[in-house]
């Protein structure tokens, strides 16, 4: 597979260190639809962390704003999605 390919066959998402943050609430100024903030003022990403491709530009540019360099874009080899481990696999049994 060519780099080209690969490229095209990767997606980004978002991910956020919860120790850097400060809760300035700017990643939420600049990209409400996939950051929004708890009550406390702190991002939450929504369930699917994935970047859409039209939102990559603000998501780049959110990024690039974080005043603590909390907000990370990460490349992914695209795929099945992946588990969501922030709920109990038991829940709702």
């Amino acid at each position: 597979m060519s780099p080209r390919h690969r490229r095209a066959a990767a997606r980004e998402r978002l991910e956020i260190d919860p120790i850097a943050c400060a809760g300035h609430g700017l990643c939420a100024e600049l990209l409400p639809e996939l950051v929004e903030l708890d009550d406390w003022g702190y991002p939450m990403l929504a369930d699917d962390d994935a970047v859409p491709p039209e939102l990559a530009a603000l998501a780049r540019r959110a990024a690039d704003a974080c005043p603590t360099l909390a907000l990370h874009r990460r490349r992914v080899a695209a795929g099945p999605p992946r588990p969501d481990l922030r709920r109990s696999p038991t829940a709702g049994q």
